[in-house]
């Protein structure tokens, strides 16, 4: 079972949009497996940005990331990274497709509500990076037969 690091970023929270965005998802049929609220760290910003170091957007991306609390989240199910991308939309907002969170909600990249890991090997890396193993609920839904084969 496949699992993904989602955020409501401090735009999405300040926005109120927490709950859209689990709502979502949970329509979607993906199984919430750990959430916490939270303040990011610049430790924890720094090491989770760490591939965009030296890029001209970096500083302002940190300065972000920690201005805000966010929604970490981890998210299950079959193909779950791409399930997931698919209902953020792209992460040029006025890219996204119709009926995604971002088009739905956002405007600039820089504002793009949300993050969700861009693969299943980061997303087992970003898992581990946010939340420890005792984080994780290993739990099933009486509905998870009607939604996974």
């Amino acid at each position: 079972m496949e699992k993904t690091l989602v955020l409501v970023k401090p735009d999405g929270v300040q926005r109120g949009l927490i709950g859209e965005v689990i709502s979502r998802l949970e329509r979607r049929g993906l199984r919430l497996v750990a959430a916490k609220f939270m303040q990011v760290s610049r430790e924890l910003a720094e090491t989770h940005y760490a591939i965009h170091k030296g890029k001209g957007f970096y500083e302002g991306l940190i300065k972000y990331i920690t201005s805000a609390p966010v929604m970490a989240m981890v998210w299950e199910g079959p193909n779950a990274v791409a399930a997931v991308r698919q209902t953020m939309g792209s992460t040029r907002p006025t890219d996204a497709a119709p009926g995604t969170l971002r088009h739905d909600y956002a405007l600039e990249v820089g504002r793009n509500l949300t993050h969700a890991s861009d693969s299943p090997e980061n997303g087992d890396k970003e898992v581990a990076l946010w939340f420890q193993p005792h984080e994780l609920v290993q739990w099933n839904r009486e509905v998870d037969r009607w939604i996974f084969e």
